[in-house]
């Protein structure tokens, strides 16, 4: 019995996407992502990234932030070096220009998800994965999962 107890709380203590974060993960790490903003700051949430936060990077899935205006990278916990560069028009492995069309949708619609190839952190490997985006402001957060 205590051995059963013992199996259910440390199931408990682990993260619900522990092996493979789910879309509803990808939509909720973002939405605490706006939240964090709305009652902080802008800044004070990319340092929380920029400092590789762990409620806002856990394994494969983490949030990214975007300027909607210019595409200006302003915070990434997995590649800091795309830190102040503007992509927009960089393709991914398949050629599709992913980051203009996070942009338009961002602009658009405020949220959504767009599919494009991108390195898993975890594997090393150039995946397939979808992200969600959020508009906040004038910027987007984006937090993605690898398809399998």
């Amino acid at each position: 019995m205590k051995t059963l107890i013992a199996a259910v709380l440390l199931a408990a203590a682990v993260p619900a996407f522990a092996n493979e974060p789910t879309e509803k993960d990808a939509i909720a790490m973002a939405e605490k992502g706006a939240a964090y903003i709305k009652a902080n700051s802008l800044d004070a949430f990319i340092k929380k990234i920029a400092n590789k936060d762990p409620e806002y990077l856990q394994g494969s899935l983490y949030v990214d932030i975007r300027d909607i205006k210019t595409g200006i990278v302003l915070a990434h916990p997995v590649n800091p070096s795309i830190v102040g560069k503007d992509l927009t028009d960089i393709p991914d492995a398949s050629g599709k220009k992913y980051r203009r069309e996070i942009i338009e949708l961002a602009a658009k619609k405020g949220h959504g998800w767009v599919d494009y190839q991108y390195k898993n952190p975890t594997t090393g490997k150039i995946e397939p994965k979808t992200t969600y985006i959020l508009r906040v402001g004038d910027v987007v957060l984006e937090a993605g999962i690898y398809k399998k």
